[in-house]
């Protein structure tokens, strides 16, 4: 059977799922044995860095580092650790821990830019990976691995057993046979909400090709509205973070009366059922606030990719900008950097074209005659400035309008060198 590596399409999964107490207990377990043995692994190549500084062919440090090189396996580790060896705890879950460490070391030394690997602290989320193995001679499909969907309303799992499960699944395995699953991930959210996430990989496309639509358009997106085409279309910013941001606030705040007095009458917060229940209402305002960014995103990025065969957008760079504190909450409520992922991967999942050119005087240019403000006697366009008119050819633009025209037209010189 083909390894996930060798099919040539791939798709992501994920959906909800309803434990019971008992397995609610198992996948607490496991993901706090994945978060373990990861922490285990930064702190076993710490200190066999601070023994390597050592020169000196000392015996007791020479047999440390030994020891410490051997458990850096999953089934050594077991072996040290007792408690590692826990009946309902997958064995998967520790290899891919370890997996993960080691990509995070790989990631650094392409990179350079988020560190080295760091202890992962516990908090109220987690999440471990296992893997769907298929035996000799097994058919490639969903129903037939060690994780394999049941009906269209239960899964089983490893160590878990049965699972019901909500979510968009059906439309996916209910047409395609020929389906391997990889990497499966369960989670536990902030809301104390459970979730699978599944990797699928096949010979053949998840989605059918679209149609040719003979249409190109260039967006720009600002804080001013969400984004604006070159055709003159504006999308309204909706700012659901600063709708909502008052009740959170307010939730907040009793969040942190509650944590101060638990604390006061030395109780444990995780005892404390009245921060605890405050704690989860938090988490599900957030949790709205992502939900409806998410769909708003998905709505417009599906639209793009259906009604465009190519599509031009700025390459924006968001940590950069989010420096600026007077413009730092609309950034960050507006969802930019998702926004163009999203268009990225459904681009390459239907088969459209999809790229990001350098934005550098996309607003300051005339589209019509190529003027740049600033050039000359002229003054450069502030923020403030949302119509102009271009002192050479005494053309009136609405600057988001005509900086979404360069912007296509950028894209349109990039693809003809490329």
């Amino acid at each position: 059977m083909k390894k996930m590596s060798d099919l040539a399409y791939h798709y992501g999964l994920k959906m909800r799922i309803y434990p019971s107490s008992q397995q609610k207990k198992i996948i607490d377990l496991n993901g706090n044995i994945a978060r373990t043995v990861y922490n285990k692994m930064v702190a076993i190549d710490q200190e066999l860095y601070q023994l390597k500084q050592i020169k000196l062919p000392i015996d007791s440090i020479l047999l440390r580092i030994k020891e410490l090189e051997k458990r850096k396996n999953a089934r050594n580790m077991s072996n040290h650790y007792s408690y590692m060896q826990d009946k309902n705890i997958d064995s998967l879950a520790k290899a891919n821990a370890i997996q993960n460490y080691q990509k995070a070391w790989k990631m650094f030394r392409q990179v350079h830019r988020t560190g080295t690997p760091k202890f992962h602290k516990k908090s109220y989320y987690l999440s471990y990976q296992t893997n769907a193995q298929y035996g000799k001679g097994t058919k490639m499909d969903v129903y037939s691995a060690t994780v394999k969907f049941l009906d269209n309303k239960h899964i089983k799992l490893p160590k878990l057993g049965r699972l019901r499960v909500a979510g968009s699944h059906r439309r996916i395995i209910d047409k395609k046979k020929d389906i391997r699953i990889g990497t499966v991930t369960v989670s536990k959210d902030s809301a104390d909400r459970y979730f699978v996430s599944m990797q699928l990989g096949s010979d053949t496309p998840f989605v059918n090709k679209l149609a040719r639509t003979n249409s190109q358009i260039g967006i720009d997106l600002n804080t001013e509205n969400f984004l604006t085409t070159s055709e003159g279309k504006i999308i309204d910013n909706p700012r659901y973070y600063r709708m909502i941001k008052g009740r959170l606030a307010k939730a907040q705040r009793t969040l942190s009366r509650r944590q101060r007095r638990a604390k006061k009458e030395k109780r444990s917060l995780c005892n404390s059922k009245n921060y605890q229940k405050q704690r989860r209402l938090v988490a599900k305002i957030h949790d709205k606030i992502r939900n409806q960014r998410n769909n708003f995103l998905n709505v417009n990025s599906t639209r793009l990719i259906n009604n465009h065969d190519l599509i031009v957008a700025e390459n924006l760079k968001s940590k950069n900008m989010l420096k600026n504190h007077a413009l730092a909450l609309s950034i960050s409520d507006v969802g930019w950097r998702s926004f163009l992922q999203k268009l990225a991967y459904k681009a390459d999942l239907y088969q459209r074209t999809f790229i990001v050119v350098h934005p550098k005087n996309t607003t300051q240019t005339c589209h019509d005659c190529g003027f740049i403000m600033g050039s000359g006697n002229t003054e450069k366009l502030t923020l403030k400035d949302r119509e102009w008119t271009c002192p050479a050819c005494q053309t009136h633009h609405i600057r988001d309008v005509n900086a979404a025209k360069n912007i296509l037209s950028k894209g349109l010189k990039q693809l003809e060198k490329a």
